[in-house]
Order: C-alpha cells, then sequence, then structure tokens
C-alpha cells in the first residue's frame, strides 16, 4: 500500500500546497534529553513501520509549515489534525458511494460512477495511530496529544461508519472462537469380575 507521502509527492491536484518532504528537517517541539542523546539507528535495521511513521511525521510537519497562517506543533489541537485528516482525502484511491448512487451500500460495482475517491478508514486509523506514537517520541505530552483527541477519535467512529455503509463493507472485528477445553484423559476401569471359564479351558485345569 502506498504511504501518504508518496501519494502527496505524487499528486499534481494543489502544486501550490505540494509537500515536499526533503526540506523537512525537524519540527518545532521541544525534545526530550533521552532522545537528545540517544544515538540514531542505522537505516538498515530500522523496520518498515517505523520508516512509515517517521515519513508520516514530516509530512504532517510539512503540512503545518504550508497552513495559512503557519502553525508550530505546540499550537496544533484535534481540530487541525482533522484538517490534515481531510486534506488527505484529495489523495485517496477508495470510492465512497454517496446515498444517491445507485451502487450504495454495493461491496463489488458493476460499473463505475461520479462518487469521489478518499482516504480510506483503515488508512486513516493506522496513520493516526502512527502520528500519536511519534508525537510522543518527539518529546510531546500524553496528556496535550492532538491525535488522541476526542474529536479525532469521533471523527474516525464517523468515516468508519459512513464507509462501511457506503462500500456495504463491514469493518467490524470478527470475534474470536474460544476454543473448546481438551477432553479429560480416558480412565482406566478394572472388570468387576473375571470372566467366566469356557469348558475346554476349565479341562484342562
Amino acid at each position: 500500500m502506498a504511504s501518504f507521502t508518496e501519494l502527496v509527492e505524487n499528486s499534481n491536484h494543489h502544486p501550490q500546497e505540494k509537500i515536499n518532504i526533503e526540506t523537512v528537517n525537524n519540527i518545532e517541539i521541544t525534545s526530550s534529553s533521552s532522545s537528545a542523546a540517544a544515538p540514531a539507528a542505522p537505516a538498515s535495521s530500522s523496520s518498515r513501520y517505523e520508516n512509515q511513521k517517521r515519513r508520516d511525521w514530516n509530512t504532517f510537519g510539512q503540512y503545518l509549515r504550508n497552513h495559512r497562517p503557519p502553525l508550530t506543533l505546540s499550537r496544533c489541537s484535534g481540530a487541525h489534525v482533522l484538517e490534515f485528516l481531510r486534506y488527505l482525502d484529495q489523495f485517496g484511491k477508495t470510492k465512497v458511494h454517496t446515498p444517491m448512487c445507485p451502487f450504495y451500500g454495493h461491496p463489488n460495482p458493476p460499473a463505475p460512477c461520479p462518487c469521489p475517491l478518499k482516504q480510506a478508514w483503515g488508512s486513516l486509523d493506522a496513520l493516526v495511530g502512527r502520528l500519536r506514537a511519534a508525537y510522543e517520541e518527539n518529546g510531546g505530552k500524553p496528556e496535550t496529544n492532538p491525535f488522541g483527541a476526542r474529536a479525532v477519535r469521533l471523527y474516525l467512529r464517523e468515516v468508519r461508519d459512513l464507509q462501511s455503509k457506503a462500500r456495504g463493507v463491514s469493518y467490524e472485528k470478527k470475534k474470536k472462537r474460544k476454543r473448546p477445553p481438551p477432553p479429560p484423559p480416558p480412565q482406566q476401569q478394572l472388570p468387576l469380575s473375571s470372566p467366566p471359564l469356557s469348558a475346554k479351558t476349565a479341562h484342562y485345569m
């Protein structure tokens, strides 16, 4: 799945607002002493998740710089996070049908329609999770984390519900089936009495 950074860089929707990640060096936020003193991990050892989180963090930082008026991260709120998420919809690739569309609620529409393309709920939910972690890793306090604001959680829930109805796709998590307990080991039962001797066997005794 293409990252948000790649989608933004490859888009020509708004060239005047095009985000250039290479121009971002850092974000205006007070870094903790522990993170400042820690040596940078080699790029080869960084996981895909860590690389994606860093790119998303830089993308959001550049978005704040291009904001009118420009914003610093310390002044960023949940409302600005919502603006960022709605801004990303222009780079989305998920067809979300409107209630007037004949394919509303159809998971596999048989023909094209003019309904808009948006970011899928799952992509937005994962993005917010990465940015929420990156905020605190870069010195932000959990109690002031704008990515964990109640308004952001409600927005993601609304997007999930709307897209599930429009696309006919259920986002409910499947409940794990409980494994049945193993059957008890069979108990060895002793015979109550010896079997009767046959007439042939009794003759030789």
